[in-house]
């Protein structure tokens, strides 16, 4: 049952004693308008009106979950500090005998939060205060970038992903309940007891190569007789999770040529890599640095600091797959217009300027540098190629008839070809044609000619100042990382992306109380006045 915080004040209020938490910190300023910074009434729909014992005030809960994110720490240390931290007290305006409540009450309100739409909650509001006090302006420069970020599953090799995968196959498919085994045959019997009455992991020699290839002859037999038996089951879990083990079969395992199976060499590009985390994947930040988990995408207004947009994202594929998704999504959160994006050159593809400069009503400005080339004098770059009229001149003055290439993208390029005479007489040719017995060749990108303008635009003085302001992004995420953004404490998306918006909630109201007291704002007048939130709006 709906249960508000009681009005009436306490002489054990922790704001009302002597105490020695600053008025300038983050939790004394969060204190002082602690009253109306949640309200209990806007997350009253998650609860029922008239069944059940009364809940724990929200406008609480929300604020527990915020300061739990901003100090980074767990469920029963914060129920501690709610109890014994002084600076929570007067952050949440507690009394110093204040009670407390059981760390399964903020699983519960997350919980809650989820079921009903309101992950966004703290994050919207926030950004709602800063649209009414003008920090953050009718048309923004969103700059943008991704960190890597761990998961909270761990990380197993093909042997455990095959046998905790037959464990939670056959588990989710009832076999762990007598009843479900009975009329079983005697090898199903004993597959049922290999995994689910004694798992664990096999007692063998695993530095014998030869161990190690029999016991994964088992482990495969086990899977596919393991499938076969919870085939006639028709429970979603039981389906995904059937997928999941057929898919490590497909990405790990190959049969060499007396039909026996090893793991395959090298690495599946969707490669599963946790049976209790299956979204994670192996992902890369550069060519030198590896990661297991996930990436955040953070994306910031330049004038106000304040963040526009975090997001919860898989660890492979490009960057600038997600700038159009980011740009609708705080177009459509704050209400503004983006007018300009700024990111580093993974979001600098030809297809994301492409859809920048078409974007109806109002095009986006795209700053972002093209990889320099290695040899600039033979590169693409250094030839005059006329899409136009279908023709391409080398450095050296040589002329080549564009014809029609492969579609890419669903568009047309072009390829030229230069003649191998032509090209043996000049004295780049050694650096220039990779051939051994035609000329030089280029095939034009499917957004060649966004490409051909970027690339004289990022030698400009206007381009270089615009793009000296990217590392502001740079330092939010720096920040959010330092409160513990680096560390998934949850499994599943939607719960991953509560994480990342209640965290950036926390930030941007830290900032929120830098901008306020600069531009001498009343943020408790704004945060009174403020509609309630919208439910279940944003796509996921």
């Amino acid at each position: 049952m709906y249960g508000p915080r009681d009005p009436q004040r306490s002489f054990f209020d922790a704001q009302s004693l002597p105490h020695r938490v600053a008025d300038d910190s983050f939790y004394g300023r969060m204190g002082a308008v602690c009253d109306v910074l949640f309200r209990d009434e806007d997350l009253a729909m998650m609860y029922s009106p008239d069944m059940g014992r009364p809940s724990l005030p929200p406008s609480l809960m929300s604020g527990v979950t915020l300061l739990q994110f901003y100090d980074d720490v767990s469920d029963r240390e914060a129920v501690q500090r709610v109890l014994h931290d002084l600076r929570w007290k007067v952050a949440l305006n507690l009394t110093l005998d204040y009670a407390g409540f059981d760390p399964s009450s903020l699983c519960n309100f997350r919980k809650r939060l989820l079921e009903h739409g309101q992950e966004r909650y703290a994050f919207s509001r926030f950004l709602a205060v800063g649209r009414e006090a003008g920090f953050i302006p009718d048309r923004v420069t969103l700059l943008t970038d991704t960190t890597n970020v761990k998961g909270a599953g761990a990380v197993q090799d093909t042997y455990t992903l095959l046998r905790k995968g037959i464990r939670k196959l056959l588990k989710a498919a009832g076999f762990h309940l007598p009843v479900k085994r009975q009329g079983l045959s005697p090898q199903a019997q004993a597959l049922v007891a290999r995994y689910v009455d004694r798992p664990g992991k096999a007692k063998i020699d695993w530095a014998d190569p030869q161990q190690r290839a029999a016991q994964l002859k088992v482990l495969v037999e086990d899977t596919e007789a393991a499938l076969e038996l919870a085939m006639d089951q028709d429970e979603g879990e039981v389906r995904t999770i059937g997928w999941l083990l057929t898919k490590i079969l497909g990405d790990d395992v190959v049969s060499d040529e007396q039909g026996n199976p090893q793991i395959g060499e090298g690495t599946a590009p969707d490669r599963i890599i946790s049976v209790t985390e299956p979204e994670m994947r192996h992902g890369r930040k550069s060519s030198a640095q590896r990661f297991d988990g996930f990436k955040a995408a953070v994306s910031t207004d330049e004038s106000s600091e304040l963040i526009l947009d975090i997001a919860d994202i898989t660890a492979r594929g490009s960057d600038g797959a997600q700038l159009m998704p980011t740009i609708e999504r705080v177009e459509a959160e704050t209400e503004v217009v983006v007018e300009r994006a700024i990111g580093d050159g993974a979001y600098g593809s030809g297809k994301n300027r492409a859809a920048c400069a078409n974007r109806a009503p109002y095009p986006v400005d795209l700053v972002s540098p093209l990889a320099r080339p290695r040899d600039p004098e033979v590169h693409k770059s250094a030839f005059d190629i006329d899409l136009e009229r279908r023709m391409a001149t080398c450095p050296r003055g040589y002329t080549a008839k564009g014809r029609a290439g492969s579609r890419r993208d669903g568009k047309p390029t072009l390829r030229f070809i230069y003649g191998r005479a032509d090209c043996e007489v000049c004295d780049l040719f050694a650096r220039c044609v990779q051939s051994k017995k035609a000329g030089r060749s280029l095939n034009t990108h499917p957004y060649e000619a966004h490409l051909q303008s970027a690339r004289p635009r990022q030698q400009t003085d206007e381009f270089m100042k615009a793009y000296r302001l990217r590392p502001a992004v740079e330092r939010k995420i720096a920040e959010l990382v330092s409160h513990g953004l680096r560390l998934t404490r949850y499994v599943g998306q939607a719960k991953r992306q509560l994480q990342r918006l209640w965290l950036a909630a926390a930030i941007n109201l830290k900032r929120l109380f830098t901008l306020a007291q600069a531009k001498k704002v009343d943020l408790c007048a704004l945060l009174a006045t403020l509609d309630p939130p919208r439910v279940g709006w944003m796509p996921a």
